[in-house]
């Protein structure tokens, strides 16, 4: 077979945004659940870069160690930027026993007795970044998996593919691209890293002060730049931004920056001035230019290691290791004889983002009008530095800094030359058409004009904005919050939001509904609820108030049990807010606008919990006074049968406002059948009903028609493809002669003669063939 066709049968997409959330404890991580079996089990931890991934292996190696995960004889860990340079081959044993750490005697027997006991083995991959090169991924091709040297990719399949070692455990960390794409049938546990809440932020900062006599000072100047706060939701930037501020309060200054570009601009700033005199100013910033191109060729291949002997120059190594930029480390020798070599890495991602934006403004070979396209908002185009996610933001930041006497320093520039880049870039976003961006796009273009601050860019942008945005499925941080916050607030216009999986925090929805110019937002029903719980605490009913107002459910899909149990709390949120309202104004009554306003509900959770899901579904549909359209037609078909049919038919006198009954592909037989018609006259409004693809009999089709003609509201019957013969076709078509409303009669069944049918439909050509 073709590799890349057999790969495909392994691929599974999965939305994390569509997947319910629930914190777990550390000591939880390797808890699976319903799994026995002795294969490989394979656990993904995510998170985006700075988050902590690296940290959390890290305690998971110091907790082993400790005593804790006793399930484990042998704990691996590797940092995949390391392993995974191209030109490096490993054999498992040199994998294990060589780059990790060297036993110092009986490696052989060690080796042995890992691969005779794989289940007391974890393998930790830090910084996997094959989940997303999934074109690339080679099925392991070698004879002895164990033995021949491969490289990381090739012996990274042969794990995953169970050829290797079947039986261990993998852990792996990787960042999020929205969709995850994942090389085995089967992630046994997918764990997302989502950073500091606010007060996780206070407890940082006052932690990092804590010793120091800044400590008070600290906290209240950085939640003054709220950009910067923000920020800190992200571990390693909360540390940029906190060493910052230590050493512009040593330096009795009492601002920080407004941008993250001005952030980073600082922090280099005032790494090298600090151990640099006169003599050295020239060398290190030669030094500099030259690690921005190195960044900027290892970001192209999406590498941030490399062999230190191909790092140009010593002077660039050493400036590179003295102030912190590089991190050393040596790879596994083949055989005791070959002399060691090493490696050097980017100590952090921001850091090589940053210089790659550096490198691009410092290149001279770089022409002005190039530099717009290393931005890439056009949509219908794969983002092609979509690696460097940071470095588009830090690009445009340092267009707009030509007034910093640092990073002019660094660039050499004279005042023409820097306002003609602003220009380039200024003329590029005005013919920018803003309203063709996908929402990622038009996303990543706010926080590049951001970074600018330039007041005409984030004006031109405002009004440019659509009424109608959607953020639907792409996950908004608290930074992406602050900034849509900040630019939706300079638009005259008024706007409606669609924050549905979104990951968007209580914080962040609060900011965004509260404006004015905000009049209508749709958002995960959990969410809101959260929300509108936390404005109730505080007792903050004017917003609440509000918010309830904006909000709109219209039209709703049930796929998981979770959105039933979501809508459930959401009618219990209006009954609490009842007395809320009547507390703040005096109003005996309230109803959310969102329930009292619901037309269309479609009932998609399949057949593992539909009528689970149905039977707690029907409990609140007398909530929806509105309820035109209820679908309960799923594509994999959600198997209510003859229990749900009956639960159902118990609310309708309920439902006073339906229209449209879908209970196609249901598992519906004459029971449930008999069930629906005694209640259906009860529908005073209904006007279509399909109960297609059901196990319907003639028995069914009697009942269905004796109630027929006290549906005056009736319009459309369709009981297609049931189980239903020529006796209850002519029953149905007796009953219809009685029903001059009716318009349709659907009714083709392989089990009815077709010289039947066609007779019936001569008779009543309302009778569909």
């Amino acid at each position: 077979k073709n590799s890349a066709k057999a790969m495909e049968k392994e691929l599974v997409t999965c939305s994390l945004q569509e997947k319910e959330k629930t914190a777990i404890e550390r000591s939880q991580i390797f808890k699976i659940p319903q799994r026995k079996d002795l294969e490989t089990k394979v656990i993904v931890v995510l998170g985006k870069a700075g988050m902590g991934k690296s940290i959390l292996v890290q305690k998971i190696c110091q907790d082993w160690s400790n005593g804790e995960f006793s399930q484990f004889e042998f704990v691996f860990w590797f940092d995949c930027k390391q392993i995974s340079l191209p030109e490096k081959k490993y054999s498992l044993k040199e994998l294990l026993l060589e780059f990790f750490i060297k036993p110092q005697e009986g490696s052989k027997e060690i080796f042995e007795y890992i691969l005779q006991n794989p289940d007391k083995v974890l393998l930790i991959f830090d910084g996997f970044k094959g989940l997303h090169d999934h074109e690339n991924f080679p099925r392991c091709s070698a004879s002895q998996p164990e033995k021949d040297l491969c490289s990381i990719k090739e012996l990274l399949s042969g794990l995953i593919q169970k050829k290797i070692l079947n039986g261990c455990t993998l852990l792996f960390t990787a960042r999020p691209k929205d969709k995850l794409y994942q090389y085995v049938s089967k992630v046994d546990k997918t764990i997302e890293i989502v950073g500091f809440s606010p007060q996780q932020r206070e407890l940082y900062v006052t932690k990092y002060f804590e010793e120091s006599l800044y400590c008070d000072s600290a906290l209240k100047l950085i939640k003054e730049y709220e950009y910067l706060f923000s920020h800190c939701y992200s571990p390693v930037m909360c540390r940029f931004v906190c060493f910052l501020c230590e050493t512009v309060l040593e330096m009795g200054e009492k601002s920080l920056p407004s941008t993250l570009t001005e952030v980073l601009l600082k922090f280099f700033q005032q790494k090298i001035m600090f151990m640099q005199t006169d003599f050295t100013t020239t060398q290190n910033q030669e030094s500099l230019a030259t690690l921005a191109r190195l960044a900027w060729c290892l970001g192209e291949k999406h590498q941030s290691a490399m062999k230190s002997d191909l790092i140009p120059s010593k002077e660039v190594k050493e400036f590179a290791l003295k102030y912190g930029f590089f991190l050393p480390f040596a790879f596994p020798r083949h055989s005791d004889s070959e002399e060691e070599e090493f490696g050097s890495t980017f100590s952090d991602f921001v850091i090589q983002n940053f210089l790659c934006a550096l490198h691009l403004l410092l290149a001279e070979e770089l022409k002005d009008k190039n530099l717009t396209k290393y931005l890439s908002f056009l949509s219908k185009k794969k983002k092609p530095y979509n690696w460097l996610d940071l470095m588009p933001r830090f690009l445009a930041g340092l267009m707009f800094l030509q007034d910093d006497p640092y990073f002019c320093s660094l660039s050499n520039e004279d005042e023409k030359q820097s306002t003609k880049k602003q220009k380039t870039l200024l003329k590029y976003i005005r013919r920018l058409q803003i309203n063709t961006l996908c929402p990622e796009r038009l996303l990543e273009l706010l926080c590049c004009v951001y970074e600018t601050q330039n007041n005409y860019l984030l004006q031109h942008v405002a009004l440019r904005l659509e009424p109608e945005l959607s953020f639907l499925g792409i996950v908004l941080t608290p930074p992406d919050v602050h900034v849509l916050h900040s630019i939706l607030k300079r638009s005259r216009k008024e706007f409606s939001l669609d924050l549905r999986n979104s990951s968007i925090d209580v914080q962040g929805l609060q900011a965004l509904v509260s404006l004015r110019n905000v009049t209508s937002f749709r958002a995960s029903l959990s969410d809101t609820v959260r929300l509108w719980k936390s404005l109730e605490q505080t007792k903050d009913y004017e917003l609440l108030k509000a918010s309830t107002e904006k909000f709109v459910l219209d039209p709703f899909k049930a796929k998981t049990m979770k959105d039933i149990i979501d809508l459930s709390n959401l009618v219990e949120m209006q009954e609490k807010m009842m007395n809320c309202v009547q507390e703040a104004s005096g109003c005996t009554s309230y109803e959310i606008p969102a329930i009292r306003n619901l037309r269309k509900l479609e009932f998609a959770l399949g057949p593992a919990c539909g009528l689970q899901g149905l039977l707690k579904l029907v409990k609140i549909l007398a909530a929806f006074p509105s309820l035109q359209h209820l679908d309960l037609d799923a594509l994999s078909e959600n198997g209510i049968g003859d229990e749900g049919a009956k639960s159902l038919s118990e609310v309708f006198p309920t439902l006073a406002s339906l229209e449209t009954l879908n209970l196609s592909q249901n598992k519906i037989t004459d029971l449930g059948a008999e069930n629906l018609a005694t209640a259906l006259p009860s529908l005073s409004s209904l006007k279509t009903l399909s109960l297609y693809n059901n196990n319907i009999c003639d028995f069914g089709a009697e009942n269905l028609a004796k109630v027929l003609p006290a549906m005056t509201s009736l319009r459309v019957l369709d009981v297609q493809y049931n189980k239903i013969t020529g006796v209850g076709a002519q029953q149905l078509t007796d009953s219809l002669r009685k029903c001059p409303h009716m318009k349709n009669l659907v009714m083709w069944n392989p089990t009815i003669p077709y010289g039947v049918l066609e007779h019936l439909h001569q008779l009543d050509s309302r009778i569909s063939v």
